[in-house]
């Protein structure tokens, strides 16, 4: 397993605990969904490059454009 690959594992459950643990607070919840998605982003954004492709997808713009909504 790559640091890169550790690093959006890492991330991912990091966010999913806080969003366990912190749940009284409006504000935390919604911080905690957003570094959900925002590591989801980074993953997808370099899924490509990964396996050495050279179509750009559009899929990590609509997911991000999407949560936003």
């Amino acid at each position: 397993m790559s640091f890169m690959h550790l690093s959006f594992y890492s991330a991912f459950t990091l966010s999913c605990l806080g969003l366990a643990f912190h749940q009284a607070h409006l504000i935390s919840v919604l911080l905690c969904l957003e570094s959900i998605i925002l590591s989801i982003y980074v993953a997808l954004l370099t899924w490509p490059a990964e396996n050495l492709t050279t179509s750009s997808s559009l899929t990590p713009l609509l997911m991000l454009a999407f949560s936003a909504c």
